[in-house]
């Protein structure tokens, strides 16, 4: 009987002791998720932008690419010497991509022109929306192939009036997506078979597979989700576990998101309200660049938010992919 307690007795103890254990285990991993999930991001530039958007990283000379589309100003961040260039464009400017030694493609609000980054000269290429006079140009990014993938958005009340376009290295143009309201975050994965798009009003991240040889795509159903209480999904950058990284509008952060089951992984909180584009880089593309706005707000939360139409940065754990260039891999 008194061999039957002990045992009893020593079976408990370690049943008890692991459990202890598990407990302990899954409150240190508890105590890693919350602090990635309340991670804040700093205040790189209190640049006071308008609609600060477009965050580019050019892993090629490592400088970030971004802009203020309302004061129609491209931006170039060096971080090695913490400067920055301007380049005013006089129009509303709605997405940059380097493309190529010196120069870089603009979308503005009449179309798409290149830049020579070191004289400022910009080269008129092609306006594949002129028939549409109350839209402007909005987000846009690459493929894996090189091609420039941009859309638009109405300039007055939303509507879906706008286009999702690709401009091709010859110099070909193509509507990709019609019936869209505001064009905005575009990428594709690893694998180069899916790409995933933003129409901000509808909420959602559309899923897309994609050919790389054609540049064609077709509908694989909604990604992603995003609830109201959230904020807007506006721009959006991939790192390298194919996780969706999407800049929230009036949702004060950006969210990493898992499009495979459409599931929030991460937040980072951003002390402004209008939250518009993000990309990694730094010398590990572990460095995320977050753009903001100040339009949206009233001056109560402009008191209250102080640093909105800033520039901001976070380490968020993860790394990002090089973005590919406009030509880039292209045959």
């Amino acid at each position: 009987m008194t061999t039957f307690k002990n045992s009893f007795i020593a079976h408990t103890y370690r049943f008890l002791l692991v459990w202890l254990v598990i407990l302990v285990m899954e409150g240190c991993q508890q105590n890693i998720n919350t602090e990635k999930e309340n991670m804040t991001a700093e205040i790189l530039i209190n640049s006071r932008a308008i609609l600060g958007e477009g965050a580019f990283w050019n892993h090629k000379t490592r400088e970030l690419f971004w802009i203020d589309i309302e004061n129609g100003m491209f931006y170039i961040y060096q971080p090695a010497n913490g400067n920055t260039i301007q380049f005013p464009m006089n129009k509303r400017i709605g997405t940059v991509v380097p493309s190529g030694d010196n120069k870089a493609l603009v979308a503005l609000e009449d179309g798409i022109y290149e830049i020579n980054i070191e004289t400022g000269v910009t080269e008129f290429l092609e306006n594949p929306d002129e028939n549409t006079t109350y839209t402007r140009f909005n987000d846009g990014k690459c493929d894996p192939a090189g091609r420039f993938w941009v859309g638009t958005m109405p300039l007055g009340t939303i509507d879906k009036s706008a286009h999702l376009f690709r401009y091709d290295p010859d110099g070909s143009v193509k509507v990709v997506l019609d019936s869209i309201q505001i064009s905005n975050g575009i990428v594709w994965s690893s694998d180069h078979k899916k790409m995933y798009y933003i129409d901000t009003p509808t909420s959602q991240i559309k899923a897309f597979d994609y050919d790389i040889k054609t540049g064609n795509i077709s509908p694989a159903g909604i990604a992603v989700t995003i609830p109201e209480d959230l904020g807007h999904p506006d721009g959006m950058t991939i790192d390298e576990e194919d996780k969706l990284w999407v800049a929230h509008w009036g949702g004060f952060g950006v969210y990493r998101w898992d499009p495979e089951t459409g599931r929030l992984m991460q937040k980072i909180s951003v002390p402004a309200k209008n939250v518009t584009s993000c990309t990694f880089g730094g010398e590990n593309l572990d460095v995320l660049y977050i753009t903001t706005a100040r339009t949206g707000n009233d001056p109560k939360e402009l008191a209250q938010y102080p640093a909105s139409g800033g520039l901001f940065m976070a380490r968020p754990g993860v790394k990002g992919v090089p973005l590919p260039h406009f030509r880039e891999n292209s045959k």
